[in-house]
């Protein structure tokens, strides 16, 4: 199994223009929390929870009650977590299907790699 560690490295690694709009180099966690909630759960299992935050919702998710918020980064002030559990049609919500598409067959291909290890050359 993908330890979350794993996993965030390969979501983070994988959020770009073509998984949010709103996605910049400055801020490549911006309007990444739906999208991200939904690949987390596919890998991990758990629960998707929201909250607002600036008259907006915010997704991210829990297992066995730890909350495990990958796109907290793009907020520049302090969460207040109300933990309301969501479903994954709220989640979807926020992103499209095409975006979705992109960040689950990135991170997919990230985390096969990083499972298959570096290339060796054996010359």
């Amino acid at each position: 199994m993908t330890s979350i560690t794993v996993l965030y490295d390969a979501v983070k690694e994988s959020w770009s223009r073509e998984t949010s709009s709103l996605w910049s180099k400055e801020n490549p966690a911006l309007g990444q929390c739906g999208v991200t909630a939904l690949v987390f759960q596919d890998h991990m299992g758990g629960e998707i929870f929201k909250t607002s935050v600036a008259g907006a919702l915010h997704f991210y998710n829990s297992i066995n009650g730890v909350r495990w918020d990958f796109t907290f980064s793009q907020f520049l002030v302090p969460i207040g977590y109300e933990d309301r559990l969501a479903t994954r049609g709220e989640a979807f919500s926020d992103t499209t299907a095409e975006q979705y598409s992109r960040l689950s067959t990135d991170v997919k291909n990230r985390l096969a790699a990083k499972e298959s290890g570096p290339e060796i050359d054996e010359r």
